[in-house]
């Protein structure tokens, strides 16, 4: 739902969107990436004693 919400509304993400497009990826493919990103930035929100 994070990484849907952010296709929307979120512009860094409409361009990460964007440019893999251009390099052919697939949109399941890009979405994949977006939600280890999503992942990433939240498990550094949950450990702040781990700097990732």
């Amino acid at each position: 739902m994070i990484v849907l919400s952010r296709l929307k509304y979120d512009d860094r993400t409409r361009a990460y969107r964007d440019k893999r497009l251009a390099q052919s990826k697939s949109k399941r493919d890009i979405i994949r990436c977006l939600k280890r990103a999503v992942a990433r930035e939240i498990f550094a929100l949950l450990n702040p004693a781990n700097p990732g």
